[in-house]
């Protein structure tokens, strides 16, 4: 089928992207969580909320309580690349898979963020994003716990195929996906919806753990990027950040697709 061709090929394009695996004396290097930080430059999101997203990375992996986050690991370390996305094929590394294992690292990693602006393209994938960053995992030469895709967007997936299928197919990997799905704008364009949170509860986020941190106040992201990075490397398993109760609304999975028999 050409989903599965497809998704074959993003996970080639991506372990190419990364180069030869890590290793150190020729043994996977351990680390308790191997973290892709999938985020969102389609032309949904203004400039301005790319660089207030942008700022939110940068000040979390200059936090105190990130560093303290990863020491207290098992291992004591952690592997992290930044993915920027948008439609199919539309994927980009920012900062290749990087070890950290102290302050130095980690405000090394956010230092490459601040010397490359983010861009912006057509489209919303985030069933591409989510096999690309798959593919990152699958090459990335580390030796990990955890393996962990971190969507981040502001919108439903309305390209490609489905975002429940490569959802599913990442778990299915053993791979968990955790969202932060962005409602800082009142939805106005034809791909917007206005439960986004609840999209991305039920047809984004997947795997034993799996969480979200929806925000909704320009002045919440910082405090929930640094929030969720804490959780991520962390590993505790407390379930998902909103609970179902009986008659709650589901979120509609295919809100933005659109019909393509090549998709399945």
């Amino acid at each position: 089928m050409r989903s599965r061709f497809v998704a074959l090929l993003a996970c080639l394009l991506a372990a190419a992207a990364v180069g030869p695996p890590v290793r150190a004396g020729g043994v996977p290097v351990e680390v308790d969580v191997a973290l892709v930080l999938a985020v969102d430059v389609s032309l949904s999101m203004t400039g301005d909320e790319q660089a207030v997203q942008r700022e939110g990375y940068v000040a979390a992996f200059r936090s105190p309580a990130v560093h303290q986050a990863i020491r207290q690991g098992m291992v004591g370390r952690i592997a992290v690349t930044y993915v920027e996305w948008a439609g199919v094929g539309n994927q980009r590394v920012v900062v290749p898979w990087t070890l950290i294992s102290g302050p130095e690292e980690a405000t090394g990693f956010a230092e490459q963020l601040v010397q490359s602006p983010p861009r912006r393209s057509t489209w919303t994938s985030i069933a591409s994003a989510i096999d690309f960053s798959a593919g990152l995992l699958a090459g990335s030469g580390f030796e990990a716990t955890r393996r962990v895709i971190d969507v981040s967007g502001d919108g439903p997936n309305n390209q490609g195929r489905a975002v429940t299928k490569a959802r599913d197919d990442a778990v299915g990997q053993g791979i968990v996906i955790n969202g932060l799905p962005l409602m800082i704008r009142e939805p106005s364009g034809p791909w917007d919806i206005k439960d986004l949170d609840l999209y991305y509860r039920d047809c984004v986020i997947g795997g034993s753990g799996s969480f979200m941190v929806p925000v909704r106040e320009r002045d919440q992201f910082a405090a929930a990027i640094r929030t969720k990075i804490i959780r991520e490397v962390a590993g505790r398993e407390t379930g998902p950040l909103l609970q179902r109760t009986q008659g709650e609304p589901r979120g509609n999975c295919f809100v933005g697709e659109r019909p393509n028999p090549d998709w399945d």
